[in-house]
């Protein structure tokens, strides 16, 4: 199951809703931490935890999953169909625009980061799988578990994830990246 699309639908239906995190863990039972991480891909939810929230959102366990597991063979996404995926505005302020949500049950989840002047993650921080990166445009600092590396237009990192690691910008001018995550992302 492709957890972005799955953490996306939660979070599009709580804020249908107009419910906060903090509504959310009242009518569930859940704590706020734990559907932040749920909300920006950073665990896989159980099954009761899943229900839990469907119940504290109105909806069923099959409205949540519909879809999910359809594979077509090609999925193309238009340049102007590119879904911003939000995820840890209070950790960062990368904005991350999704490149395969036409296929949802995927490996893989291809995004395009554009990092701002000045800006990026504030803290490293590990998630499972493993991940590619090749910046595209401008240079930034990655760093991969303690370790700053400047990395320039073209040049590109494979990492295991699980690894401490974040992308900083410290320069006058925006950055593009094209990032892939294989496993469960973020």
């Amino acid at each position: 199951m492709n957890l972005v699309e799955l953490a996306s639908r939660i979070k599009a239906a709580r804020i249908s809703k107009g419910y906060t995190l903090d509504r959310v863990a009242e009518l569930s039972g859940l704590g706020k931490g734990l559907l932040s991480k749920v909300e920006n891909f950073r665990v896989t939810p159980s099954l009761p935890t899943l229900a839990k929230l469907c119940e504290a959102l109105g909806m069923s366990l099959s409205d949540l999953f519909e879809g999910l597991d359809g594979k077509p063979k090609l999925s193309i996404v238009r340049a102007n169909e590119r879904k911003e995926i939000e995820r840890d505005r209070d950790q960062s302020d990368i904005s991350y625009y999704g490149l395969a949500h036409g296929r949802p049950d995927r490996n893989m989840d291809p995004f395009v980061l554009e990092v701002p002047a000045g800006g990026g993650r504030r803290e490293a921080m590990p998630h499972e799988g493993e991940e590619f990166l090749i910046v595209l445009k401008g240079n930034v600092n990655f760093e991969y578990n303690g370790e700053i590396h400047l990395l320039a237009e073209g040049d590109a990192a494979y990492f295991d994830a699980e690894v401490d690691h974040r992308l900083i910008n410290p320069n006058s001018h925006g950055a593009k990246i094209l990032s892939v995550f294989l496993g469960r992302p973020m």
